[in-house]
Parts: structure tokens; sequence; C-alpha cells
């Protein structure tokens, strides 16, 4: 017997992102493809993988309980089987002797005759007790309340209290548990339609929500669509094309404008900008500092007849380079990733409370670059995909304490004015998008002007 080529890939996928840093939304397509599984495969494939990385927390608990040893003495391929049969057992609806033998035969291709019967052992352990009830003994465990919910939405607790301390700040702190729930649930399929370029009646889709150029697609490979194969429409989340759209759509544009993506890899917000910079004769300039990413950039734009220029500068020198030179720019900083976990789930366990310190100087020194290189009158919207306060509200202010003569402009009442149906918003000059809240990435969004 050997293993069904699904639970194979997902656990290959499992221990590469574990062991080299891969990220699974990129490898895990790539591994599909050459497989060349059915649809149904394909679809095991992804929940086993992405449902294993949200709940490697809360599946660590049980299985630590259930071994009578930390997870960290075991040997760690041997654990990545461990979760996968984890997500298999007490979240999906798979015969546990399924699970159990598909999970043994996998054991045997990563670890020792004595891992494979430790394997075993385990997984019998954990079928003897039902889901409910593994659930209240990890949850004994739990201290405080925060705790609590850390556990059983398996995020680390650092980030709990992260996200409620933005919620609490909105006077919002009794959505803490929805949006943990919700950070578990993988996000519908959201595309967006370049104006000029498609139209929302040339995709097999609902209309978006709020985005007017966006698009739901209720299931079903994206790229089956033409213009999202031609690349005259993007698989984009709805966040993202708001940020976008914010800076595009804050006043009208004057034709010879002169428009900035200073942080602008992998390219989707580009290909909308560019697109609305078209559309109001402005020209649109990219810059990436990474190469890889760079070339991203450039196949985004390539649908264009005359695609923009892509520079490859470090943008905390732009401002130096080019002062007062843009009329737009926006700047969607380097980040933790903490408002895109429904997409990547492995940033949870990846990240750490240090990394939010680093990022904030270089999101301190981006943004005073892209002021330093916005024009007098000219806006810039500061964009993160994380809502932790330390890389939002905290960068803008630092900056604004030594910048002269820029003013945050009103970020709602300008989304307010593009979007579809109203968005739920808190009062502040800045928008704060939730998973819970509006079913996007949690996209932080603050318009500036330079007076």
């Amino acid at each position: 017997m050997t293993a069904q080529p699904a639970r194979r890939i997902a656990l290959d996928v499992i221990m590469a992102v574990r062991d080299s840093d891969a990220y699974a939304n990129l490898l895990l397509p790539v591994r599909l493809g050459r497989a060349k599984l059915s649809e149904a495969d394909a679809g095991l494939a992804t929940e086993l993988t992405y449902g294993t990385l949200r709940m490697q927390g809360y599946y660590d608990r049980i299985i630590a309980l259930a071994a009578g040893r930390e997870v960290g003495k075991i040997d760690p391929p041997i654990l990545d089987v461990l979760r996968l049969a984890c997500h298999q057992l007490l979240s999906m609806r798979v015969a546990q002797h399924a699970a159990v033998d598909e999970s043994v035969e996998l054991a045997k291709t990563v670890g020792s005759n004595s891992a494979v019967g430790f394997v075993n052992g385990v997984l019998r352990t954990i079928t003897r007790t039902d889901a409910d009830t593994w659930r209240e003994r990890v949850l004994a465990e739990a201290g405080s309340g925060e705790e609590r919910l850390a556990l059983e939405y398996s995020h680390p607790l650092w980030v709990t209290r992260a996200f409620r301390q933005v919620l609490t700040a909105e006077g919002r702190e009794a959505e803490l548990e929805a949006l943990l729930a919700a950070d578990n649930v993988a996000p519908r399929v959201s595309i967006a339609a370049l104006p000029g370029e498609s139209a929302l009646e040339e995709l097999d889709a609902h209309p978006a929500e709020f985005s007017p150029v966006g698009a739901i697609l209720d299931g079903g490979d994206p790229l089956k669509l033409g213009p999202v194969r031609e690349g005259r429409a993007r698989v984009q989340d709805e966040g993202s094309q708001l940020a976008a759209l914010a800076l595009s759509r804050a006043r009208p544009i004057i034709p010879g404008e002169q428009w900035l993506d200073l942080c602008a890899g992998p390219g989707g917000k580009a290909a909308l900008l560019a697109a609305e910079a078209r559309g109001g004769g402005a020209i649109l300039t990219a810059n990436e500092l990474v190469p890889a990413r760079a070339e991203l950039v450039r196949k985004a734009l390539a649908v264009f007849e005359t695609p923009p220029e892509v520079w490859e500068l470090d943008g905390t020198t732009v401002g130096s380079l080019y002062p007062e030179a843009f009329d737009r720019i926006l700047l969607d900083a380097p980040c933790t990733g903490l408002g895109a976990l429904r997409r990547r789930p492995e940033a949870r366990w990846r990240k750490q409370p240090s990394d939010v310190a680093g990022l904030g100087t270089l999101q301190a020194k981006l943004l005073a670059s892209a002021i330093a290189a916005l024009k007098p009158g000219g806006v810039l919207a500061y964009v993160t995909c994380s809502p932790h306060a330390a890389e939002t509200k905290s960068i803008v202010a630092s900056v604004l304490r030594k910048a002269q003569g820029v003013e945050r402009l009103d970020t709602p009442g300008v989304l307010q004015s593009i979007v579809n149906e109203p968005l739920d918003l808190p009062a502040a000059s800045h928008v704060q998008l939730w998973p819970h809240r509006h079913g996007t990435d949690a996209m932080f969004i603050q318009l500036l002007a330079k007076v």
C-alpha cells in the first residue's frame, strides 16, 4: 500500500513550509499542476494542506497530550504526519481507519520503523476520544480568556493580543472571537476586472459587495475565465482593490499626473493603478527592490500596450533621488502579513514579535521617503496587510511628527464614496478592513496629503 497522492502532496508542502520557509500558496499550485490530480483530489490536497497549517498550534496540544511528550521532542517530519492526521481525524469527514492507515504509510516514507509504530500508537490514542472531548481537554489547560481563544482558534498568543488591542481601540473588542474564527476560513476567490481591459459582465461571477471593479467566484479555477487567463482581470483580494482605488479615486485625475507604486511586488495593485492611470491620462511608474518580484510586476503589467516602467531601486532612497516628483504614491509597505492569515496560514507560526519592530524601522523609512517624493498638493496612500498597531497607526504618527506640511485625509470618506455598499467603519482618519466584518484581508489604509 502507498499513500494517496493528495496526502503525499499535502505532506510534502507542509514539510517544505517548515523546513525551507516555503509559501504554501505558491508551492501547492505548482505541485498540483505537476501531479495532474482530479478536481476532487486537488481539492482534498488543498484542504489537507491549508487546514493543517491553520490549526497546527491546536493540533500540537492534542498530539502532546496523546503522545505524553512535548512536540519539540518529536522528529519534525513525523510531527508533520501527525498534524496532517489530526486534521483528518478531528476536522474532516474522513473515516478513522483511512486517516490512520494513510498516515502510517506516510510515516514509512519519512521515518524509521519505531517512528511508524509511534505514529500508529498516537493516532490510535486520538481516535479513542471524540473531537469535542479533545477540545475540552485542550481548553482546560488555558489560563486567561485570551489564551483560551488563542488555543481554540490556533493563533499565537501575541497575535491574539495584538488583534484585541486594535479592536479595543475601535470599541469592538467583542469581535475578537469572530475575527479569529474568520482567519480559519478559506477566503472566497475575488477578481478585479482591470478598467479598460475587461468588464465585470465578462466574468462568470457575482459583483463584489464593495469594490466597483470586483467580482466574487462561486468556485472553480479562475484561470478558466478568459479575462483572467489573458491578464485583463486578476485574482485579487477585495481589500487590495480598495487600497489601490482609494488612491486613484481620492480626487479627479488631471492628465499628465505622475504616479508611483513604491513597493510594487508582486504587481496586483500596480496593475489596477496602471489601468486607472491610463483611463485618466496619468503615468504610473512601479518600483520593486527584489529582482524576482520586479519580474512579477513586469509580468503583471505586460497586459498593457505600453507597460509602465519598473524600477529596481531601494524604496528608502527614492525620496532623495526624486524629490517632489510624484502626484500620487502608493506605499504598500512590507509587513508581517498578519492581515492575510486566511490565505497564508503558515504566517502566523513564522512571524515573531521581534519581526514587528524590525519591519517598523523599514516602514518608517519608506514612508519618509514617499513623503519626500510627493509633490506639494499630492496624495499618498500608506497601506499594510497587517492590522498590528505598531505597523499602522504608530508608523504614520511617528513619521508625521517629523514631517512638515503633511496631513491625514478623511480616508473613510473617500472609500465610502467609491464602494458599492457602505462599509462598517468606526470614526477615524484611517480605514481598517477586517475578514470577519468586511470579508476582506485586514488591510490598513491611510491617505495623506502634502499641503
